[in-house]
């Protein structure tokens, strides 16, 4: 069991969708298997973790100075003080004390203390395709899925480019929230490019639906579950699926391949993924560390050939697996928790 001292008062109904991840489970939720391992106590000497409630950009906008209370209790109690910086930039802390816990950023400027967390999704096969999880039988060419959002114009990069300056410059520029820097990175024109050449592959089947807006521009209930069972049924149909990052430097899609039990083909921009200590990644994706379209072609064909039969239905498997043992929220941080009782 670890202790965890945080302020409850926080934890109410209006502040659920900016909690840290592991408190949903452990506050409003009281998951059998978070409970079993991690417990609320009032007591700050005697806990093994401090954990600052919310997001950090959102409790610091209710809160300006609580990061620097929050960090005075873990060095004055020598406990390790656990932060959660959330969407698509993050931040970076220097504090040897400070955990940070984020779904991504670059590998080559995260230090030792910050933990990449998966994109917790719902399983696809219970909550949209209402199926069971299937595998593929291996064919000659490799299959290759990808829907969404795709648009190489000059119109999408302008508008790219406005919203890369409005988050450097009006949010970190101006001290608004507290985000890395990361350049421009056009991702849904980079993506449209690979795609297109990689379409017209006489080494793959490629099986692509773009749109050239995010969720193909949907406006009613109707037309999202449309959009979602089409992108899940594509990713049922191609043994392998594109993934490569979005606004920030991580891929969604690349869990929710592994959701499905499908094999990512993922294109490394610097990224760390989660758990690398605890998982070999090389076994349950194609890494492909170039964004060239002939190097991908190439590696998803390496990949595919060295594949027997069964080697191709026993990744699948696998995959599935991984994501329910470790991608998801509780596993997540049972994993988590393991570790430190195990180092400790």
């Amino acid at each position: 069991m670890l202790y965890i001292y945080t302020e409850t008062s926080f934890l109410t109904p209006e502040h659920r969708g900016k909690v840290f991840p592991l408190l949903l489970d452990l506050h409003y939720k009281e998951c059998k298997i978070i409970s079993q391992s991690y417990s609320i106590i009032a007591s700050v000497e005697e806990a093994d973790i401090i954990i600052l409630p919310l997001e950090y950009n959102y409790i610091c906008g209710l809160e300006p100075k609580i990061k620097s209370k929050y960090l005075e209790l873990s060095k004055r109690n020598n406990i390790p003080l656990w932060i959660y910086t959330g969407g698509d930039f993050g931040y970076s802390f220097k504090d040897k004390e400070i955990y940070n816990f984020r779904l991504g950023g670059f590998h080559s400027k995260l230090n030792a203390n910050t933990f990449i967390m998966p994109s917790f999704i719902v399983d696809p096969y219970e909550y949209v395709l209402k199926t069971e999880f299937s595998v593929l039988k291996k064919e000659p060419l490799p299959s290759l899925g990808f829907v969404g959002h795709s648009d190489d114009s000059f119109l999408k990069l302008l508008k790219e480019s406005m919203v890369y300056l409005k988050i450097n410059i009006l949010k970190r520029g101006l001290k608004k929230q507290h985000l890395d820097y990361q350049s421009f990175y056009p991702s849904s024109i980079k993506r449209a490019r690979i795609l297109k050449k990689l379409n017209t592959s006489q080494l793959l089947k490629p099986n692509f639906i773009f749109r050239d807006q995010y969720r193909g521009g949907v406006k009613t209930e109707a037309e999202k579950t449309k959009t979602t069972l089409e992108f899940f049924k594509n990713i049922e149909d191609s043994g392998y699926v594109f993934c490569l990052r979005g606004v920030g430097n991580f891929s969604v899609r690349l869990y929710e391949t592994l959701a499905m039990g499908r094999i990512p083909v993922f294109i490394d921009t610097d990224c760390r993924l989660p758990l690398e200590g605890s998982i070999n990644w090389s076994k349950h994706l194609v890494h492909v560390k170039s964004s060239n379209p002939e190097d991908i072609e190439r590696s998803i064909i390496n990949f595919h050939e060295q594949l027997s039969d069964l080697d191709f239905i026993n990744t699948q498997t696998e995959n599935r697996v991984l994501w329910e043992k470790y991608m998801n929220r509780n596993a997540f941080f049972k994993v988590i928790h393991d570790g430190l009782k195990q180092n400790k």
